[in-house]
Order: structure tokens, then sequence, then C-alpha cells
């Protein structure tokens, strides 16, 4: 499947490096004529045939020629008197005085031919300075030829001193100043000791030549051509016939720069003989080929991959398999883990709201039994004393209150699982709420002989919270405090400042929370296995709406408990300090 895949994304890869050349190639053609009327930038050299004529874009990146300029150059007749007196005679000044009127001609190939021989008269008779002027003279003629060569070409060359670098000359040559054929290139380049020009200059050069010399050849209006000069190759791209063509000389690479680069594929261009034109080729790589008659491309295209695709042994699929197997294993292992675990705290949750209504029934069942005793003594006058029907009316109060905190307890709890409980926010003290909430126990403990013990910072200590959610919280400590130690004298409460909190500390001498339980009693319906050992009554709520009105007023709750030595309760509050 690996290797099918490979083979699919190298001929997509193929297909698609083969739409951009192709896309490049005739963008590339339609710019042609931008090319012949300006010098934008150009991915190569563009020649411009027009009829006899030929120009080339951008101007100077010509070195020479297919022929020289056809500039107008004096016959020699018309110096030969002057020669005669020179070399015949041997009178150099009277050459010089036939050669000084000949300077004064109205025609330039004249002037241009009279100064090169007056100068060569003077620096003959080692007058060089007045020679020197006279070559100064000669080279600002730009439009004339001397020798067979351009009047200002052969003046800057006399100017330079032999067997040195000629500068003005070389730089001349380089920039392609004047109209030059390869011999005359070659000449004068050995004489100005000029350095040898690039590569693609000399291509560039040869081609020219070449499409010069075979315009005819070709009569297509559209054609596109691979031409190897020395061993590297040249795209020759053409439009329009051989009186009127624009040809544009590049190399292969700048045409097919705009192939984007694809991560792990590699792509070679060969010509028509095989030879590689772009990249590199491996002919031990699979890969896709695209040929010339396929593409619709000058070249035959090969497209591999960066690392090869090696094919899987039967041992190795073999692995793959049973690699396969055991993570199909391990899935279904793991599956059936968490089916399970889901499946037992479902179970557990379902036990713990069993637990939970059989907890509510009977603290609603105790409270309401009473209620209906008593209220059928009085309702039938069975009460035999007024004393007696007092404590009738108490125990009424009592076990009313008592059912009305049980249900507004578990009304409070519903309200903030679904978050709905609204908070009224305000500044309340520290002390005064502990006061208030045990003076609300002080009546039944003190009729069981047992007592509270409190201890505080002096001083107001304040807190924001609202009051009735906070009392709900504490009550409910002080409430787990009485009922999970009987039988124990004191219940201890504490206050006082801690790390920015106000801590509010309820402690008992109850049996102690095992560490195993301490995180889980926080949560709703979950009653300790002190509360059997106990006997002690509860729907298992009550420490999880402490923690949900701690969380609420920004604190925390926290226990701590020893084995057989009591747990603390701490309630941590954000302080309030005063401004």
């Amino acid at each position: 499947m690996e290797a099918q895949r490979s083979r699919e994304r190298l001929e997509q890869a193929a297909d698609n490096i083969a739409a951009t050349i192709r896309s490049t190639l005739a963008e590339t053609g339609d710019r042609l004529g931008e090319w012949e009327r300006a010098a934008p930038e150009s991915p190569g050299l563009v020649l411009h045939i027009q009829d006899d004529t030929l120009s080339a874009v951008p101007p100077g990146k010509l070195l020479y020629w297919p022929f020289g300029a056809d500039e107008p150059e004096a016959a020699d007749s018309v110096f030969l008197d002057a020669e005669q007196s020179e070399f015949a005679q041997k009178e150099p000044q009277k050459a010089l005085t036939a050669y000084q009127r000949l300077m004064a001609s109205p025609d330039s190939s004249i002037r241009a031919g009279a100064l090169l021989r007056a100068a060569r008269v003077l620096r003959n008779s080692g007058r060089i300075e007045q020679s020197r002027t006279l070559y100064q003279q000669l080279a600002e003629i730009k439009s004339a030829d001397v020798a067979g060569a351009p009047a200002e070409l052969v003046a800057r060359l006399a100017l330079c001193e032999p067997d040195k670098v000629c500068q003005a000359v070389a730089n001349g040559l380089k920039e392609s100043r004047w109209q030059l054929t390869q011999g005359q290139f070659e000449f004068y380049s050995s004489l100005s000791h000029a350095d040898q020009p690039s590569e693609e200059a000399l291509a560039f050069a040869q081609a020219a030549t070449r499409i010069w010399d075979e315009r005819t050849r070709t009569q297509n209006a559209r054609g596109q051509e691979t031409l190897w000069i020395g061993d590297h190759p040249y795209f020759l791209l053409w439009r329009g016939t051989p009186d009127h063509r624009a040809v544009l000389i590049a190399r292969p690479e700048s045409i097919v720069k705009q192939v984007a680069a694809i991560e792990g594929i590699r792509y070679a261009l060969t010509d028509n003989d095989g030879r590689v034109l772009k990249g590199e080729k491996n002919p031990s790589a699979h890969g896709a080929v695209r040929t010339a008659a396929d593409s619709q491309l000058p070249w035959t295209l090969f497209v591999t991959a960066t690392q090869p695709v090696t094919t899987v042994s039967v041992a190795a699929q073999q692995r793959f398999l049973l690699l396969g197997i055991a993570v199909m294993v391990l899935f279904l292992v793991l599956g059936t883990y968490f089916i399970a675990r889901a499946i037992r705290r479902e179970s557990e949750t379902m036990r713990m709201q069993s637990d939970f209504v059989s907890a509510v029934s009977h603290e609603f069942r105790t409270p309401l039994t009473s209620v209906r005793q008593l209220s059928e003594l009085l309702a039938h006058g069975r009460v035999p004393s007024e004393e007696r029907r007092n404590l009738y009316y108490e125990t009424l109060l009592r076990e009313s209150a008592r059912l009305e905190r049980l249900i507004e307890g578990l009304l409070n709890f519903g309200r903030m699982e679904a978050g709905a409980r609204q908070y009224h926010f305000e500044e309340l003290d520290a002390s005064s709420l502990v006061h208030r909430v045990v003076a609300e126990f002080s009546p039944q403990l003190e009729a069981q002989g047992r007592r509270f013990e409190l201890s505080g910072t002096r001083g107001p200590l304040k807190i924001d919270g609202d009051p009735e959610a906070i009392s709900v919280a504490l009550r409910n400590l002080v409430d787990n405090a009485i009922k999970y130690s009987p039988g124990r004298p004191v219940i201890w409460i504490d206050w006082g400042p801690f790390n920015h909190y106000v801590a509010i500390r309820v402690r008992d001498q109850g049996p102690g929370i095992p560490e195993s339980e301490r995180r889980k009693i926080f949560r709703r319906f979950v009653r300790g296995s002190a509360a059997e050992s106990t006997n002690a009554k509860g729907s298992g709520v009550g420490l999880a709406m402490v923690r949900h009105i701690v969380a609420a007023h920004g604190g925390e709750i926290t226990v701590t408990s020893e084995a057989g030595q009591g747990s603390v309760f701490t309630m941590l509050l954000p302080e309030v300090k005063a401004a």
C-alpha cells in the first residue's frame, strides 16, 4: 500500500511539473514580443531578426556578432599620394602635411583614416604626445571604420601601453560596445590582454552566430530547440518567420525555475540523446517518466522520490501483522477496562443514590412519626397533665424545625448542583458568625451534658460572604462533629487569620476518617465508614454542600484526621482587609 501510494504521488507530481513547465514555456513565448521592444527582466538573451539586420535585447550582452558593423571606411586610393611620400619617398613631414589636409574633410571615414595615418607618422617620428592627441580625436569618431575595425576601438587600443592590460578596450569588449565578428573580438581581446569572458557570454555569442547562419533552415513560425555549447545546454525558443523572428537564448534551469519544490520529490530533464539538462537522473531509481511526445515538452521528464520506497519482506509483513493484532488486542483490553470502569462508576452512583434515598427517607420518617404521634395525643385529649402537654408542644416545635432544616438543606443542595443558587455577599464578622451558629446547637448539646469550647482572634475578623450560606456550611460541620463523636464531652471551634484567609476550624473526638476516604467524603451521596461505626444519621450531601459554598466564596475546605483521635474540618475564606 505504501509503495502504491508512493507511485501515485510520483505520477501526480510528474503531471503537475509537466503542466507547470508547459505553462511557463507558453508564457515565455507570449512575452517574446515584449522583450523585443524593451529590455525588462528576461531569463536570457533575445535576438530580433529583421530582414538582414540583427539586434539583441538587452543590449551589450552579445560579445561578438555573426557579421561586423556596416560602417563606412575610406578607400585606400584617397591616401595613396600621402602614403607614397611616407613609405616610398621617406618624407614623413610631407606625408603628415597631406594627412592633415585630409583631416579637415567633412567625410567622417576620410577624416578617421587621415587621423590614424597622421598619428602613426607622429608616433614613428618620436612625437608621442602629439600622436596621442590625434588618437584621442580618432576615438571620438563613432560612425566610421579604419583598418577594417571601428575607429574608436583602433584609437583606444593605440592609446594603451604595449604588453599591458588595456582596460578601456577590455571593458568595451566586455560590454559589446562595438559590433565585431568573432575573429575581430578574439584578435582585439588578445591585443588588449583582456580577461577571458564568462562561459555564458561566449555561449550567447556562439548561439547567436549559429541562429543567424541557420535562420532559413527552419520555416516554422513557432519552435523550440535545445542547443549544446561545450558542456552546457541552452534552450532556444522562437516566434516568427525567418525574415522577422524573435529568438530567446536561455539556460533550461532559468526557464523552469518557476516549478515549485515538492517535499520528497526531485525531477530531471533530458534531451533526445539522454543528456541531462537539469537536475539529477538516477537510472536505478523507480519513478514516473513523461516523454516529450506524452508531455508536449521539448524534453523528457523524470520524477523520482528522494527516499526510495523499499519493498516489504515476508518477515516484515508478518511482524506488521503481529503488531496490528497486538494493537487490536490492546484496544479491546483498554476498551473493556474503560467500559467496565464506567459501568462500575454508574453502579456505584446508583447505589449511592439508593442509599441517599433510603437515608433521606429515614431522616424524614423519624420527625414525621414523632409529629404524627404527638398530634394524635393532643387532638384526642390523651394528655394527662399540662406539664406533659407543654413538653409535647416543645417536641412538636423541635421536630418541625428539624424537618424544615432537612427540606431546606436538600433544596439548597439541588439549587447548588443546578447552578441556580444565588449568593448575596456582605461583610461578615467571623466571631459573630460562629457564636450565632453555636447558639443554635447549645441547648441540644447541654441537654446531652456536652459543651462547646470556643477560641478565636480578638477584635473584628471580616469576610465577604452570604450570611445564610456560610451559616449553613458551618452548621453542617458542627452537626457532623456532634453526630460523629457521641459521648464525647467537648466540640472545639476556633477561628483566626491564615495566609490572607480567615480559617474557621471545627474539631471533634470522633473515630477519625481513613486517608482513603478524605477526598471522597466531599462528593455527593458519599458517607464514610464512621457513619456505620457511630450509627450516625445523614443524607450524604452535607459536606458536598459545604464544598460548594466555600468554593463559591473563593475559599477551600480541608480536613485532617487521625484514627481514634477525631477530625478537624477547616473552612478557609478570603479575608477582607480594613480600609
